[in-house]
């Protein structure tokens, strides 16, 4: 087994590109791969969630918060395709049948985030405190989406609650950004609701992989920094369903944390509605981490533009 460290996502994942770009061939489902398997990661400062790693990669911070809002709101509605319609292709009927939300929030009328609470609450030391996301009796179906994540773990020990995510698979160039971003958001949101210190967070892989086709991305990935830590978003359980509600439609709450998220979607959806220089001016006002790397996003996404852009001699 393979184990790496870091204080945050920036430090691991670069050390995990590295590991996997070094890995042995394999092609599931005829597509060609690097992997390295039974893999556990250690993120010490689970705040510093947002890559920013400039240029062999840049990722849309906007599809990770609304990722994000989208899981934790419990829904599979298809908005989420506004911000990554490539998720279409993974959809039966437009549904992704394998999403998070529903699964964590109504597993058969149990809204496990709110067990979780509950249990630790009643129980600081135990060890039952889970998340089942991967259910047999559905994802053995044959539908396209079936969930990488198989669940997560909660322990308070000491006064700090850490956090650990199991994982069949991880797409580590495409998908670990993204992820992490997801799972830290929920570890820091646990740690408000039981009013404890913030631990540190696990995930653990069965198989961490990177497709060929995105290697010779990977291999422009240089030293890069560390990666700042986020706002906080501690708030309330009363309430965090409303909440989850006006970030997604873009609208204030009072929080600042949640208000840079809710700007960042708000922002994103200018852009796709043709309003650059509005979008801009948006993600500029979100400053931070996420206003950073949303700039960068749109900057990337004008320089995608351009080079796709015929020339005069071919117009």
């Amino acid at each position: 087994m393979t184990h790496l460290t870091a204080d945050s996502i920036a430090e691991l994942f670069t050390g995990a590109v590295t590991l996997a770009k070094n890995g042995d061939k394999v092609s599931p489902r005829g597509m060609a791969t690097r992997e390295v398997l039974n893999v556990t990661m250690q993120l010490t400062q689970p705040r510093a969630r947002l890559l920013y790693a400039p240029p062999a990669r840049i990722i849309n911070p906007a599809f990770a918060v609304a990722e994000t809002i989208w899981y934790l709101s419990g829904t599979d509605a298809p908005w989420i395709y506004e911000y990554n319609g490539r998720l279409r292709r993974y959809a039966d009927d437009g549904v992704l049948k394998g999403a998070y939300g529903p699964r964590m929030r109504n597993w058969d009328g149990v809204d496990q985030l709110r067990r979780v609470v509950e249990i630790l609450k009643n129980d600081p030391d135990s060890r039952r405190a889970i998340i089942q996301l991967y259910d047999p009796a559905r994802d053995a179906a044959g539908h396209k989406d079936v969930p990488c994540t198989l669940g997560f773990c909660f322990h308070l020990r000491a006064g700090r609650l850490h956090m650990t995510t199991s994982m069949r698979g991880q797409d580590v160039w495409i998908g670990m950004p993204y992820d992490l971003f997801f799972y830290t958001t929920l570890h820091e949101l646990v740690v408000g609701w039981l009013e404890v210190e913030l631990g540190e967070y696990h995930h653990q892989v069965g198989s961490l992989h990177i497709y060929e086709h995105d290697l010779d991305q990977a291999d422009g990935l240089a030293d890069v920094n560390a990666s700042k830590a986020m706002p906080g978003l501690i708030t309330p359980w009363e309430g965090f369903d409303k909440l989850l509600g006006q970030v997604e439609a873009g609208d204030e709450s009072g929080h600042p944390g949640w208000d840079a998220m809710a700007a960042t979607m708000r922002s994103y959806r200018s852009w796709k509605d043709g309003a650059h220089q509005q979008a801009q001016r948006t993600a500029a006002s979100v400053g931070g981490p996420l206003g950073e790397a949303l700039t960068a996003w749109y900057d990337e996404l004008i320089r995608r533009t351009r080079a796709s852009a015929p020339t005069a001699g071919e117009r």
